[in-house]
């Protein structure tokens, strides 16, 4: 938005004109409404700036052959996911292990199978998004890989 904006010059002497029009008592009033119409254009001119950056590192990245997303740059996203929920897991191990083993030997057994059945369950998830990651990729870009 530029200071000489023809547009809201216009706005302005309009707003000025109904001042003089309405009289003071209506003065508040008015100024609120171009100050609104102020708001608008600036959030519309940020909204688009937004964009335009947004749009230009998804572009980046792609150039440099990364990608944009969950796993991250090197993947470090990645490794806080999966590693994350497994040392949560382990940390919850500890008083489920207390209330299986307080009634006997199968009812630690069964908490213990719950907890490597969750784990095994997650590493799988991410197994089976990463195959499909590659088959994506694959169909994108046939020729960068060799089968």
């Amino acid at each position: 938005m530029d200071a000489r904006d023809p547009e809201l010059k216009k706005e302005f002497a309009a707003t000025l004109q109904a001042r003089k029009d309405l009289g003071e008592e209506y003065e508040s009033a008015l100024v609120d409404s171009f100050l609104e119409k102020i708001d608008q254009r600036i959030d519309a001119q940020v909204e688009r700036r937004v964009r335009r950056e947004l749009a230009e590192h998804q572009t980046a990245f792609a150039r440099a052959g990364r990608q944009v997303g969950p796993r991250g740059d090197e993947g470090r996203s990645r490794f806080g996911a999966r590693y994350g929920f497994a040392g949560f897991s382990l940390i919850m191990a500890i008083p489920l292990s207390a209330i299986g083993a307080s009634e006997h030997l199968p009812g630690l057994l069964i908490a213990w199978a719950g907890i490597v059945g969750v784990n095994v369950a997650q590493s799988m998830g991410f197994l089976f998004a990463e195959r499909e990651q590659d088959r994506r990729a694959r169909r994108r870009n046939p020729d960068a890989w060799e089968d």
